[in-house]
């Protein structure tokens, strides 16, 4: 009787003041990326489903703005373990965090509507990689988000990532006209950001 009262209120501990539904996930998205065959292609596209559920919504009736983030967040993992990038990341004692997001909404998903997010890896510098994710409706295609993300790498860099999984050293692709504008622009908000506070050293996307 106390087992079952103490893990009511370890059950209620998680969910109340944790996003539980969160972690439960993301431990089954490893799990299963885990046990899927090694991608040698870091340029590959990977699609993750995800189904619109209730407490997805807004007061509107659609998926919330943050909830995209976080589909993201999810469909990140299960691209980033088959192509050996989180085990790079691991061997090479380095992390990885977003320093940098832009969405663009052009449809809204609604209850029980089934998506695809669409990542792939576009091109990286010295700093950090440059992510894409569409959001897309299978029944018609149509792309109704598009997530563009700065996956900055802490305690090494994206060419000896590279490196580590290519065993050669790889350029990167060229740069997406898109993705040059919102570099572009990270770096004209950190300029202006700096020069508010006098602080010399920025921590923007391109500058970390």
């Amino acid at each position: 009787m106390m087992w079952a009262l103490l893990a009511s209120l370890f059950l209620a501990a998680f969910f109340a003041l944790l996003d539980g539904w969160y972690f439960l996930r993301a431990l089954l998205v490893l799990l299963r990326a885990h046990l899927q065959p090694a991608v040698r292609d870091l340029l590959c596209e990977h699609s993750f489903s995800s189904l619109v559920l209730p407490h997805d919504l807004d007061l509107l009736l659609h998926m919330n703005n943050a909830r995209y983030q976080r589909e993201a967040d999810l469909a990140r993992f299960a691209h980033f373990k088959p192509i050996g990038l989180l085990g790079a990341l691991r061997a090479l004692r380095a992390g990885m965090v977003m320093s940098g997001c832009a969405v663009r909404y052009r449809r809204s998903l609604r209850l029980l509507q089934r998506f695809e997010i669409r990542t792939r890896l576009l091109c990286w510098d010295d700093k950090a990689f440059y992510v894409e994710q569409r959001f897309v409706t299978p029944a018609d295609g149509f792309v109704c988000a598009v997530l563009l993300s700065c996956q900055h790498v802490q305690g090494s860099s994206p060419e000896k990532v590279v490196q580590f999984l290519c065993k050669r050293k790889v350029e990167s692709p060229e740069f997406p006209e898109e993705v040059k504008h919102w570099i572009s622009y990270n770096e004209t908000s950190s300029q202006k950001l700096r020069a508010e506070s006098g602080i010399g050293v920025s921590r923007d996307c391109k500058n970390q």
